[in-house]
């Protein structure tokens, strides 16, 4: 019997994931090495992980936690079980009007921070992927970042902790029983505890060691400070479990202490001759007071001067020239004044090559971090198909900085790392290096072995540095804690595995590793798969947005099946080939929203969707797109017959009652899946009256979108359609529009390209455009529509169209209707009433047209108070996807929703494309309704 198996008289069989493709998609994590788990598990509670401990150990199965598996030194990779606590320990509770915040591990860290928002508080550890990475992590690797130094690390934030142990007992340094229990219930751990620390306290030089060490970041190894830090082992304990790397014991919840969100900030970019005198300035910049000392070297800075809006000198700096990006913070303008006075005091004192520029604009701010952030990505763009990119981080005292920088220069040259970067966090001595590595061949594996174990030197003999300042020890440092703490501190680093872990079964091979070669076993194999995906890093920063990440793959495991089936078909295992290609179908492509929202938070800017449009492409039959087409070619024919459906069904739920449909067609489905489920806000327009086509025109050409004509009409009845409703706002202000002659047959082509259907949609979208330049009198008046999924196609169809049509369109002015409404309808508005409190969903065109701001912008004009939840994303509807994969929004919207529903009541929902706002409604159980709606009822 399999793990899986075994595992069910534990776990859920619906929380167990053990087929080929659960296991191969979650081999992978951010590292550069790769481990195919048994089967994957998502408890919901600690008795369960306690039963998984017991179960680890009964079967003597290996079992690693994962979070967010954004790790970078291979953490949260296992060829056991591994636990996913991404989905049910997401909770987090702010305590003590924000001094503190309760987390779990499973909750993404700038979530967290949202929470803390009000209170004008934040958490400590600030890691560039705290958009991604979650709190399991950031406790478990003792995150920093860039502002937080040591000193408000997690480590020294944590307040109280939660864990379990791998002999199931669970105890937390808030209750202060469980100090009494633990001396009785786990005496061995707790006499062995007390001895070490004993055994440091009596030794000054192993104490002035890691007293020496913590000065500066370093996450090498167990946190031994802990040993000086604390008194009672249970104290002493949990402090080993924060940077633990999940090797000696479950964090289940926390208690952290809080800092300041300075709400004033003012951000430069400075630029020097060289890498050296950039470091000198670290030193007097921190006693300054800056915040923030990031430094870039001449490489890092090259490798982003493509980017649009960056400062000109960047493409003229001398070839040897560096770069500080500095930021002061303050709670006042007032203490902000005097931080940057203290900064002009120096300013003669430091090598510039140009004035600085201070900037407190929070756009400019946000630009110039999106360059230092941009360093990463930059260089994986552009790496060679089928290499890895590895980013290291060491740390060495600051002033020696210059001197090590141009030393680990040497060593690239040397190893004809030709491409490498360096930028980091400079105040606190702790630098990023960045080298892209094949491991194709043996020769290669040779070269990196021999280049890190010439930086251990340099780090570690020569200037008495730090291997790891932020990622943890992972496996990539494991075989080099010895080099750097001494033989006699790591043999204490042994004795606390071999007490809290004595059968070496929770993440074996993390930090504690025998394998002097653990560096280079187990790589990930990078084959070249398809142009579309062969730069993703697998970092796992585009996870929290995809809507199907509850229930099937990630666009990263999307990617990691595509690279698995290559390496299949290589080998010739063609049994294993056929499997996880038949199961990709349903977990790869049914549901895969094909949003492009993972492209938006992707590093390398990979929209995964496009690559799931071309497998839905190549999937179908020559008859299959000779329909499509002839549906796109007779489109006025299609979409009547549609709305002729529409109409019967809502005369059917008004005969049999209001879910009689949504009944029939959810029964139904279970015996026919490819049956589409009805949902009651389909309703219909009714018919477009002829005086809008008639109408003279002042201000736009309005396209009504093909799903606006056949289920626009509002889901409450007595309301208007959604056409009628935006000619409602247009005649109170006193302005007209004129809607296309042949709208019957216009069509964004969506609904084809979304399925694969392309020569469907080059028809539909070439058609539309050559439609419009007539109607818009050849581009002289803007065209709106009223969804704002066909607003964006349109817009970006320009690799689709004729080149007489690519012309049209660089000429066309394309709008959306919250365009419309902020530049026709509010400059002429008369507000009757403003609603008092409404909330939004931002669909996902919004986000990628940029036009989330002038959304929140128009309903701020007409609501007192508007909310827009945090976990607003994709809410996996897709067009018609909802509704023949009603499982994937449901997942999806599912935090939104449990937001939503927490925050009271609202006067209001509201969004700007009809199918997004059926799914919203299902889910949380209100109206969504477009903002059209909400001018209507102000003016």
């Amino acid at each position: 019997m399999n793990i899986g198996e075994l595992l069910k008289a534990i776990i859920p069989a619906d929380r167990i994931k053990d087929r080929l493709i659960d296991v191969v998609s979650y081999a992978a994590d951010a590292g550069f090495y790769h481990l195919t788990p048994k089967a994957v598990v998502r408890p919901i509670a600690v008795d369960e992980v306690i039963a998984l401990f017991r179960f680890s150990h009964q079967h003597q199965v290996p079992m690693t936690f994962r979070t967010g598996g954004t790790s970078l030194s291979g953490q949260s990779i296992t060829d056991g079980i591994l636990v996913d606590l991404s989905q049910y320990w997401d909770k987090a509770h702010v305590e003590n009007g924000g001094l503190q915040i309760r987390v779990q591990p499973g909750i993404i860290g700038a979530a967290v921070n949202n929470k803390l928002k009000s209170f004008g508080k934040k958490i400590g550890p600030d890691p560039s992927s705290i958009n991604s990475a979650m709190m399991g992590g950031i406790l478990s690797n003792n995150s920093s970042g860039m502002c937080c130094g040591v000193h408000a690390n997690s480590y020294h934030t944590t307040k109280y902790i939660k864990f379990v142990l791998p002999n199931g007992k669970c105890f937390s340094t808030e209750n202060q029983s469980d100090y009494e229990r633990f001396e009785k219930e786990c005496n061995d751990i707790f006499e062995t505890l007390t001895g070490l620390r004993s055994q440091i306290i009596s030794n000054p030089d192993l104490f002035n060691i890691i007293r020496h060490k913590y000065q500066t970041k370093n996450t090498v190894g167990y946190s031994v400070n802990s040993f000086i830090d604390y008194e009672h082992p249970l104290d002493i304990l949990a402090h080993l479990l924060i940077g633990g790397e999940g090797t000696l014991g479950f964090i289940a919840e926390a208690v952290m202490n809080t800092v300041d969100d300075y709400k004033e900030k003012s951000t430069a970019l400075l630029y020097f001759p060289d890498i050296y005198e950039a470091c000198k300035a670290i030193i007097p910049l921190t006693a300054s007071g800056a915040e923030a000392v990031e430094l870039m070297d001449r490489a890092s800075l090259r490798s982003i001067e493509h980017i649009k809006g960056v400062p000109d000198i960047l493409k003229t700096l001398p070839e040897a020239a560096a770069a500080l990006l500095i930021e002061y913070q303050a709670n006042t303008n007032d203490e902000l004044n005097v931080k940057i006075n203290q900064f002009l005091s120096l300013s003669e004192e430091l090598s510039l090559l140009s004035p600085a520029v201070f900037t407190q604009v929070p756009g400019e701010q946000a630009f110039l971090w999106t360059l230092r952030k941009g360093m990463f990505p930059s260089v994986g763009a552009v790496r060679a198909s089928g290499s890895t990119v590895i980013l290291e981080d060491i740390a060495f005292p600051v002033e020696t900085l210059g001197d090590a920088i141009l030393d680990l220069q040497k060593l690239f040259k040397a190893y004809d790392y030709t491409n490498a970067i360096i930028f980091g966090h400079a105040k606190d001595g702790n630098i990023h290096f960045v080298v892209t590595q094949s491991f194709q061949s043996q020769q290669e594996i040779e070269r990196y072995d021999r280049f890190l174990k010439d930086v251990v030197l340099l780090v570690v003999e020569k200037y008495r540095g730090t291997l790891k300042a932020e990622h943890g020890t992972g496996r990539n440092m494991a075989p080099f804690i010895a080099t750097e703490w001494g033989t006699e501190i790591y043999a204490i680093m042994k004795r606390l595995k071999e007490v809290i872990d004595p059968k070496n079964l929770l993440n074996p091979g993390v930090i504690i590793n025998d394998n002097t070669k653990a560096h280079i076993t187990n790589l990930k194999d990078l084959p070249t798969v398809e142009h579309e995906v062969d730069k993703c890093m697998e970092c796992g920063y585009c996870e929290h947005v995809c809507p199907s990440r509850n229930i099937t793959l990630t666009p990263r495991r999307r990617i990691v099946v595509r690279r698995e089936l290559t390496i299949l078909k290589k080998k010739g295992e063609k049994a294993k080939y056929e499997e996880l290609l038949d199961q990709y179908q349903y977990d790869g492509l049914d549901t895969c929203a094909v949003d492009g929202l993972c492209a938006s938070a992707c590093p390398v800017d990979i929209n995964t969707g496009d690559l799931v449009k071309r497998l839905r492409r190549e999937n179908h039959s020559d008859f299959a797109n000779s329909v499509a087409l002839q549906i796109a070619k007779n489109f006025a024919f299609a979409s009547s017959a549609t709305e002729f459906g529409v109409k019967a069904a809502n005369g059917i739920n008004g005969v049999l009652g209001g879910n009689a449909l949504t009944k029939i067609t959810k029964a139904v489905k279970e015996v026919i899946p490819a049956i589409p489920q009805w949902s009651n806000q389909i309703k219909s327009t009714g018919n477009i009256t002829s005086k809008y086509k008639q109408q003279s025109v002042d201000a736009v050409v309005y396209m009504p979108t093909c799903i606006s004509r056949m289920m626009g009409g509002a889901a409450i009845d007595g309301k208007k359609n959604i056409i009628d409703t935006i000619a409602s706002i247009s005649a109170k202000v006193g302005i007209s529009f004129k809607i296309p002659d042949k709208i019957g047959s216009m069509c964004c082509g969506q609904m084809f390209s979304s399925k694969g259907y392309q020569k469907a949609f080059e028809y539909s979208v070439n058609r539309t455009v050559e439609q419009i330049w007539e109607e818009s009198n050849k581009g002289q008046l803007p065209v709106m529509l009223d969804v704002s999924s066909c607003t964006h196609t349109l817009q970006g169809a320009r690799n689709y169209l004729t080149e007489e049509n690519k012309k049209r369109l660089d000429t066309l002015r394309i709008i959306d209707s919250i365009e419309y409404i902020d530049e026709f309808i509010i400059p002429r508005v008369s507000l009757q009433r403003k609603k008092q409190r409404i909330v939004l969903h931002p669909v996902c065109s919004l986000k990628k047209m940029g036009l989330n701001a002038k959304f929140k912008k128009v309903a701020d004009f007409f609501a007192e108070e508007v909310v827009m939840p945090f976990n607003a994303n994709c809410c996996g509807m897709a067009g018609d996807r909802g509704f023949l994969f009603p499982e994937l929004t449901q997942s999806a919207t599912e935090m939104e929703a449990r937001e939503i529903n927490t925050c009271g009541s609202f006067d209001g929902y509201y969004s700007s494309s009809k199918t997004c706002e059926m799914s919203l409604s299902d889910a949380v159980g209100k109206n969504y309704e477009s903002i059209v709606y909400l001018v209507d009822d102000c003016i």
